[in-house]
């Protein structure tokens, strides 16, 4: 709406072309959803639900009792301010509608009173990733991998599958995430801020990304917008949500995060890019989805001495506190992003 409101002021004052430019529409997305979560959630602590606990978590009695489902609030903010600083097509329109209905299906088991079965919960969110599949498959089927210059165009039938678990995969690992003050927020952000750049800088940058030779997406700088509004909104939760933390973001906001860094992933063009930007993300809730599904299903047992999702297993094996995983966990991933991102495109 502002993108396409500044090629029309601009005419009666120059300096409203500034709404024209996707770096300046990135600042103010930011600012205002930040700002926006930084004032308004506080006003519905007393209306979000209470935190069950975890059983089976480490500490899981500690949140028992706090406001929950913080991701309704700061979701809704990301929305409304996308759908006034994004350039948006028909596919950023779909995206955003699907995140939010991953953001409504995650705070339904936030607010009910016995938390949902995982089969429910897993069913909702393949239907919801399978739906972002074809909205994305609509947008062109041009990839790339990492160690080398070929860029194709993947097969629909391929695409939609692939496409499909990378964000169901996603959707997981970040609820899995979720346990420590601060961290699953805190990780987001990083993943969310690298995408965001990339695809603004790189991707989205016609001389840069034929200097790497990667393909130009011309949509890209409408994603990195939409990333940053994110990124945003979500620190102005991780605002209230740093250690010891006030409010939870719950299933609402996990769900919702986990799906839309799946999509980011997505849009790159190359979906080998979640293991750059999500590694912890990854190997911390992902890991612990995999071992029981080999279990579960296959009987095969793996990583039997480590306990799942892994900040729990340095919590109480190493006696780690809750600020030490948090920091910890932020530093590798920090370095593992500038090392792998590094590597990368110096190979290439």
């Amino acid at each position: 709406m502002l993108f396409e409101l500044g090629f029309i002021l601009q005419r009666l004052f120059g300096p409203f072309r500034l709404l024209s430019s996707h770096l300046f529409l990135i600042i103010a997305g930011t600012s205002v959803s930040f700002l926006l979560t930084l004032i308004l959630l506080p006003r519905f602590f007393d209306r979000l639900p209470q935190d069950r606990g975890r059983e089976f978590a480490a500490e899981g009695q500690v949140a028992k009792g706090k406001p929950t489902g913080a991701g309704i609030v700061f979701i809704t903010i990301f929305t409304v301010v996308s759908f006034f600083a994004v350039p948006l097509g028909w596919q950023q329109v779909a995206i955003l509608i699907l995140t939010y209905l991953a953001m409504v299906s995650g705070f339904a088991d936030d607010r009910s009173d016995k938390s949902w079965s995982e089969y429910k919960k897993g069913l909702m969110d393949l239907i919801i990733a399978v739906l972002a599949s074809f909205v994305l498959l609509s947008t062109g089927t041009r990839m790339w991998l990492p160690f080398t210059d070929a860029i194709f165009h993947l097969s629909p039938w391929l695409f939609v599958p692939v496409s499909t678990v990378i964000i169901w995969f996603s959707i997981n690992s970040t609820n899995c995430t979720d346990g420590v003050d601060g961290l699953s927020s805190t990780l987001v952000l990083l993943a969310l801020i690298s995408l965001g750049v990339f695809h603004y800088f790189i991707i989205g940058h016609a001389d840069i990304s034929a200097y790497l030779l990667l393909p130009h997406y011309e949509d890209s700088p409408r994603w990195a917008i939409m990333a940053f509004v994110m990124v945003g909104s979500l620190a102005g939760y991780l605002w209230y949500n740093a250690h010891p933390s006030e409010v939870l973001m719950g299933d609402a906001g996990s769900r919702a995060l986990g799906f839309f860094i799946g999509v980011m992933v997505m849009n790159t063009g190359n979906p080998f890019a979640i293991l750059i930007v999500g590694t912890v993300i990854l190997v911390n809730g992902g890991a612990g989805l995999m071992k029981v599904a080999l279990l579960r299903f296959f009987k095969i047992r793996i990583f039997h001495t480590i306990r799942f999702p892994l900040h729990d297993h340095f919590r109480l094996t190493r006696k780690w506190s809750n600020a030490q995983v948090l920091v910890r966990f932020a530093l590798v991933q920090i370095l593992i992003t500038i090392v792998l991102f590094g590597v990368f495109m110096k190979v290439r």
